[in-house]
């Protein structure tokens, strides 16, 4: 006004025209420009036009059209804008979404007026090979109360426990153990779970997650207050107490542990009691091409020329079944090997690998000590039972019932006394004898081993503890 000698109307014109008139036309192209990239990002990934959906997008919804009508009468009100353009733009958005809004009410009116129709049922799915759900090798159910310990969110530990029984299982067996699929069963009672193997239950018990277990080693120096219980894994009497009372059931020689460990205690035990059903033909062949790698002419023509697959995966079974890792696999495959062509019955073949194991199965019994205290047979009695294998075909169900309840009676004991005395209770026999014995005591004694003569090492020196049968 006072450098041009305006009136302040014509200065307030001049001045929105220079600035707000001039930046909003400055502006339009990038907002246009940045609708464009905005829709071509979100778009959905169909196969329609785009330019469709673009416009059903816009007209189909009011809201839509009636945002667009007050966004063009404010342009078109804004002094020096071209007033008549946006105006009219605003009067057809407007009329159009009136129009379409009567459109809307009237679909709804007569929506709640029609009546209304029974649904057609749905037509069911035809079944397939998907709805056959196959069954877990190892699988682990826990009552509801029990859910947090498998829940990390709360603080759960079991299922970190879980992965290193598998881990320390899987060492130890010389195998990959197949995942513990984990799932809640609201059929058990809240404190329980239990373990199965191809869907069969091999272990059941209930835990308290609030309290610990207490557990009788066999010496302690009194009673604890609790819940008189038996250890799952092992038998053990036990007590469940509180948490307060750790300290003062330690100091009276009982040994402390927590559900979440009794649980993978438990776990572990009953996985290394059936470790043979754990092994398939899938986990031999994984082993033998692991040994290709290393070895590859020694396993070159062995399956199927030399022995088939099922036969290997027998031998190792029957392994597994007397707790004898199978982590030596190239020491199994060139027994198989050598011993293949004479026989292919799978008892022949382990008796052969069980002998070229012998250090291993030692080892495993009683470490590296050079003594190796063994209860053996009076040779009337093996000279009996020779006879009676020879008579029944070899099966331990052809011994006389009353010389096989005494003769259990008899390794029981001689068993139980070797465990006071803190040294394994191996049971030295034939050759002949060992695999009828062994499956005779491997349900009533696990813990006695049986071996033949010819699988003790040359340089281990055999002490006899006591002799079955006098």
């Amino acid at each position: 006004m006072v450098q041009h000698g305006l009136t302040f109307s014509d200065a307030i014109e001049i001045y929105v025209l220079l600035t707000i008139g001039d930046g909003l036309v400055a502006q339009i192209p990038s907002l246009l420009l940045s609708i464009g990239a905005a829709i071509m990002v979100t778009r959905q990934n169909t196969d329609e036009d785009m330019g469709q959906q673009l416009v059903f997008q816009l007209v189909d919804n009011p809201k839509a059209l009636i945002i667009s009508t007050g966004i063009l009468f404010v342009m078109g009100i804004v002094p020096g804008m071209p007033h008549i353009p946006f105006l009219t733009l605003a009067l057809i958005c407007g009329g159009f979404a009136y129009w379409k809004t009567k459109q809307v009410e009237k679909a709804k009116i007569a929506a709640e007026e029609a009546p209304q129709q029974e649904l057609a049922p749905p037509k069911p799915k035809e079944l397939s090979w998907d709805d056959v759900q196959p069954v877990d090798v190892i699988g682990l159910e826990v009552g509801y109360r029990l859910i947090p310990m498998v829940d990390r969110d709360q603080g759960g530990e079991l299922l970190d426990r879980v992965k290193g029984v598998r881990k320390k299982l899987s060492q130890d067996f010389g195998f990959l153990v197949p995942p513990v699929h984990i799932r809640d069963n609201l059929e058990l009672p809240p404190n329980s779970y239990r373990i199965t193997l191809m869907g069969v239950a091999v272990g059941e018990a209930d835990i308290r997650p609030d309290k610990e277990l207490a557990i009788n080693p066999g010496q302690v120096f009194g009673p604890i207050d609790g819940e008189g219980t038996v250890d799952p894994a092992f038998g053990l009497e036990a007590v469940w107490i509180e948490k307060s009372q750790r300290e003062h059931a330690q100091a009276l020689g009982y040994t402390v542990v927590d559900s979440a460990t009794v649980l993978a205690t438990h776990l572990s035990q009953m996985l290394t009691n059936n470790a043979e059903r754990l092994l398939g033909h899938e986990e031999a062949q994984n082993l033998i091409d692991m040994l290709a790698k290393q070895a590859p002419r020694l396993v070159e023509g062995l399956i199927p020329d030399l022995v088939s697959l099922g036969v290997v995966v027998k031998v190792m079974q029957n392994l597994l079944n007397e707790a004898i890792p199978i982590r030596d696999v190239r020491t199994i495959i060139q027994t198989l090997s050598e011993y293949a062509p004479k026989s292919q019955d799978p008892d022949i073949l382990t008796a052969a690998v069980r002998i070229s194991l012998k250090r291993l199965i030692v080892q495993e019994i009683n470490g590296i000590a050079p003594e190796l205290p063994v209860i053996t047979l009076v040779p009337e009695l093996e000279q009996i039972l020779h006879k009676t294998m020879q008579a029944s075909g070899g099966e331990s169900t052809g011994i006389e019932p009353g010389l096989a309840e005494r003769l259990q009676q008899s390794l029981s004991e001689a068993t139980q006394q070797q465990e006071l005395q803190g040294e394994p209770a191996v049971l030295l026999t034939s050759g002949v004898l060992r695999s009828t014995l062994a499956k005779f005591v491997k349900n009533t004694i696990p813990s006695l081993r049986v071996l033949s003569y010819q699988e003790v090492p040359d340089e281990k020196q055999i002490r006899i503890v006591r002799a079955v049968g006098n």
